[in-house]
């Protein structure tokens, strides 16, 4: 499980590094992977300091820090 976990913290940088900024809901529909999978790589990431999470107009959206 950890692998999946790593290697969708690895696609979710990967996405942010070239698109920028974006939703939660646009990364999943745009990457395809599970949403379950996209929470777990994001708290990865987080708990790294990697990305930032913020509420913009009622979205939840994350960025690279």
């Amino acid at each position: 499980m950890s692998e999946i976990v790593g290697n969708t913290a690895g696609e979710i940088w990967k996405y942010l590094d070239k698109n920028g900024a974006t939703t939660i809901a646009k990364l999943t529909r745009e990457t395809k992977i599970d949403e379950k999978n996209i929470q777990r790589g994001i708290g990865w990431l987080a708990q790294e300091g990697k990305v930032s999470l913020e509420i913009v107009n009622r979205a939840e959206t994350i960025s690279l820090t």
